[in-house]
């Protein structure tokens, strides 16, 4: 997402070869959203794997939201119309001849997740998809959609300052045999003590724990964490990715970045094994009920299915 939208100016030449490196490091799953840039990811992820083997990778793509010419969010559409004439257009932006894992961004309020999931079902009968993913629904959503069609993953935010998915989801998700791709696992870079980008592009200015208060009481928290990693000599961002390494081989972290150097930077978290004691005193330095604010403003909060 950050090498098209929301987080500051990218580099499109780094940021094809960042996704070429790492693909050469290992890194099998390239995680986008049509949205992205309305289009301009899947276009930049089409030019960076061109050349490469297509079962070398698996292309995971979101769906649903809708933008305006001036990049403003005004809705969501998973009309199953709607979801094949999404696909139809990923395919084309991505030069390829199928996605590995399709799913809808949000849970659209007017369209039953049946619909949604019947649509994307067709999808991979005519082989245009391979599996089925959700994002951000709840863990009854999750249920009604595995009843039409098995769902293999369910992204969701999760760090060691986003921890909801604990009370209920991880387990409905185990249950059900579905994994989990973690987004925000810097929980926006303010584990790895990266300050919001500020301007119209700075996303982070705008989102509760950055602001006011907030902030300063959440720096609190950053700074016992960053002190736990210095002690252990690694960096901040290494021990936020080893910390949900650490929570099951079935959750899958997805890691943000647009350059090469924190590329290397992040792969070297899956060298450290974390202690029951280390795990312990992380979690006591950043207790879950401690962070302050909510990871999404007021609204966009009240039409995530997954916090209901």
């Amino acid at each position: 997402m950050g090498m098209s939208d929301f987080y500051g100016a990218a580099d499109e030449v780094e940021s094809i070869a960042t996704i070429h490196a790492a693909l050469d490091a290992g890194i099998t799953l390239l995680d986008s959203g049509d949205f992205y840039g309305m289009g301009h990811n899947e276009m930049l992820i089409g030019r960076a794997v061109r050349e490469r083997p297509r079962h070398a990778f698996l292309l995971s793509v979101k769906f649903g939201a809708l933008r305006s010419p001036e990049g403003a969010f005004v809705g969501m559409d998973c009309r199953p119309q709607a979801v094949k004439n999404f696909a139809a257009y990923s395919l084309r932006r991505l030069g390829t001849d199928y996605i590995d894992i399709y799913r809808p961004a949000r849970l659209d309020p007017n369209v039953p997740i049946e619909d949604t999931v019947g649509a994307i079902a067709d999808l991979i009968r005519s082989g245009k998809v391979r599996y089925l993913g959700l994002s951000e629904v709840g863990a009854e959503t999750l249920r009604r959609a595995h009843t039409v069609h098995p769902v293999v993953d369910l992204q969701i935010e999760y760090s060691l300052m986003s921890r909801a998915p604990e009370a209920r989801l991880l387990r409905s998700a185990r249950e059900l045999g579905i994994a989990i791709t973690a987004y925000g696992v810097l929980s926006r870079g303010l584990l790895s003590g990266t300050l919001p980008a500020q301007g119209p592009g700075g996303l982070r200015a705008h989102m509760p724990r950055f602001q006011g208060e907030n902030y300063r009481r959440n720096l609190q928290l950053v700074e016992a964490f960053a002190a736990i990693a210095r002690r252990k000599g690694v960096s901040p961002a290494q021990l936020a990715i080893a910390w949900v390494l650490a929570r099951g081989e079935d959750i899958i972290p997805l890691i943000g970045t647009k350059r090469r150097d924190r590329l290397a930077e992040s792969l070297a978290a899956l060298g450290m094994r974390l202690s029951p004691e280390e795990l312990a005193q992380l979690e006591a330095a950043v207790p879950a009920a401690s962070v302050a604010g909510t990871r999404y403003g007021a609204e966009q909060m009240a039409h995530l299915d997954s916090e209901r």
